[in-house]
């Protein structure tokens, strides 16, 4: 089977990091990858590093037909079978292809719980003829994308999946206390994410604020860069949380300084599944999170996690307080989670979708 996949992200974050990991288990199973992504994009430097075969184009903007006509060409050049589209811009770019004369079957995966737009460019777009597949990471993206299909039976879930053994030793060691020259006994919260708006950092903040209140030693970490963050640092200034409020920027040790955490906290206003949570529990690190998106089909609320509503600081910040507090609660968690992570690994991921692609060709 000889698949190409579409990634048009500059960017690496979560979603790109789950194309990589598909890629590889496709390949373990088979399966022939081929990309066609941004170039000058981090996916197109993966590639290169990789000796991914790959095509790397402008995507310009959803209306690129330059783009759109070199990934036909690409795709007939290579005898690949089906279209793989991972991102938003890459969907306008493989249905634009499609109408020009590319005659692969299409698989979308959906990663974000916010509805479809409700405008005539995004309905023709979700209901495009070529899409036989909409593939999405939680049951909550599929409830919410199949009220916009006129075929929603074409709406499958397949959670992603972590690469289990990156976590397989990753220990307490105190690195983090050392190398910001906390406490020894400071509890460190914190979330390893992008900061955009829809993981809400001021949620963050204000949950800090209360929890200091009650553990005033306790010291918050930002693991991660974005577009708020200047906006995130001066809301922690504004609440004088400063030395509190520790912003480390993207860090390529997670392995090492996940396990450093003593709560995990996730205040995000929409999310896919959230993978990070997954890290987190492969580190036997307890989460307390929103219950946004597909958050609560990981963390189930008392068996292998804590939740709150979205946008409620005071109740994350009692379920913090909980887990910091009472330890038994959170050895159950830890274990909770530790039994439900066998279910996410990339590996079962890459499984389902394989099975997905065998469907649409009638390869079963």
């Amino acid at each position: 089977m000889r698949v190409l996949h579409l990634v048009s992200e500059k960017t690496w974050r979560g979603g790109e990091q789950q194309v990589a990991y598909l890629i590889a288990e496709l390949q373990q199973l088979g399966v022939s990858n081929y990309v066609a992504c941004r170039k000058g994009s981090a996916f197109h430097e993966y590639c290169l590093r990789q000796r991914i075969p790959h095509a790397a184009l402008p995507f310009a903007n959803e209306f690129d037909v330059v783009t759109a006509l070199r990934v036909k060409a690409y795709s007939r050049q290579h005898k690949l079978e089906l279209m793989h589209v991972h991102s938003g811009h890459a969907h306008a770019i493989s249905v634009l292809s499609h109408a020009l004369g590319n005659t692969l079957p299409i698989i979308l995966s959906r990663r974000v719980d916010f509805p479809v737009k409700n405008n005539l460019l995004s309905r023709l777009k979700y209901n495009y003829k070529g899409i036989q597949r909409v593939v999405c990471v939680s049951d909550k993206i599929k409830e919410v994308v199949s009220q916009s299909l006129d075929r929603p039976e074409l709406c499958i879930t397949v959670y992603s999946g972590i690469d289990l053994s990156r976590f397989a030793g990753s220990a307490k060691t105190g690195k983090l206390h050392r190398e910001f020259n906390l406490p020894p006994e400071a509890p460190l919260i914190g979330n390893i994410s992008a900061i955009a708006p829809h993981k809400d950092y001021y949620t963050f903040i204000d949950t800090a604020e209360l929890v200091l209140l009650q553990h005033p030693e306790a010291r918050f970490f930002i693991i991660g860069d974005g577009p708020l963050r200047q906006d995130i640092e001066s809301y922690a200034r504004h609440k004088n949380l400063q030395d509190r409020v520790i912003f480390t920027g993207f860090r390529k040790d997670i392995p090492e300084s996940m396990p450093e955490l003593d709560v995990m906290l996730v205040t995000s206003e929409t999310e896919g599944l959230g993978t990070t949570i997954l890290d987190a529990f492969a580190c036997r690190v307890p989460v307390v999170a929103t219950r946004a998106g597909g958050i609560p089909e990981i963390v189930r609320d008392g068996v292998t996690g804590l939740l709150a509503p979205v946008k409620a600081p005071a109740e994350l910040a009692q379920k913090v307080h909980e887990v910091l507090t009472n330890e038994q609660k959170r050895q159950q968690l830890i274990e909770g989670a530790s039994r439900l992570l066998q279910e996410f690994s990339k590996q079962n991921t890459a499984r389902r979708t394989l099975a997905i692609y065998q469907e649409v060709l009638g390869k079963v």
